[in-house]
């Protein structure tokens, strides 16, 4: 015996949603967006100088106040925004290092379990590659910094 299947297609509602076909990429955009990151790449250098400042406050604040939920979410979202910015800045090797501190403090249930000296180790090395200006980990030193402490990060997780 044969039974016989019926295909039924649902129709695509999101599209009469968002106003119907999905245009390409507009490279205009996209140009514009470059030239005008381009044009404030002049600041970066200053503006992750305010960022590292930030970081380092918030170190300075585990130093007074103690290492709590408080002050470690503070230090979190730091090296977070580092994260997020270090790339921009040009400095992808920050971003891979405020990612390694964050992978250490993500799990906000965590956070406490987290070695000062190793959170110390990653904010000395993001300030050490930005004064030496190692941007990416094709140096020699940056790859080292980075690969030893997301080392030190997996065994502390593990």
């Amino acid at each position: 015996m044969s039974n016989p299947a019926q295909v039924i297609r649902p129709p695509n509602t999101l599209r009469m949603k968002v106003g119907g076909s999905f245009g390409g990429i507009d490279a205009g955009a996209i140009a514009k967006a470059e030239q005008a990151l381009q044009a404030m790449s002049s600041q970066f250098g200053q503006w992750l100088q305010d960022e590292l400042e930030k970081l380092d406050s918030a170190r300075a604040g585990i130093r007074d106040s103690g290492y709590n939920t408080a002050t470690a979410e503070v230090l979190y979202f730091r090296a977070h925004d580092l994260k997020g910015l270090g790339s921009t800045y040009q400095y992808p090797l920050v971003t891979r290092l405020a990612g390694s501190l964050c992978k250490m403090m993500d799990d906000p249930a965590k956070r406490m379990a987290a070695p000062m000296v190793l959170i110390d180790a990653h904010i000395d090395a993001i300030k050490a590659v930005v004064r030496d200006e190692i941007k990416t980990d094709d140096h020699p030193t940056g790859k080292m910094l980075a690969e030893t402490l997301e080392a030190r990060v997996t065994e502390h997780l593990n």
